[in-house]
């Protein structure tokens, strides 16, 4: 059985500032699958852009950037 994706596994892949396509293709998903996963994230944090959701994520703990 394959583990299901977790958002936080999305996130943490969105604070390394790969592309939709980069997204996509580290974690062998359609470049559409990877933006709605994208979009999901965005909606869960309340936010807009890449910028504010790492900046969601390390407030709500869900991302510890060194």
């Amino acid at each position: 059985m394959v583990e299901p994706l977790s958002g936080r596994e999305v996130l943490r892949l969105i604070a390394t500032w790969l592309s939709n396509q980069g997204l996509a293709a580290q974690l062998i998903l359609s470049l559409h699958t990877s933006k709605v996963h994208t979009r999901n994230i965005y909606g869960k944090l309340g936010v807009t852009s890449r910028t504010q959701a790492v900046a969601g994520g390390c407030v709500l703990g869900l991302l510890e950037l060194s």
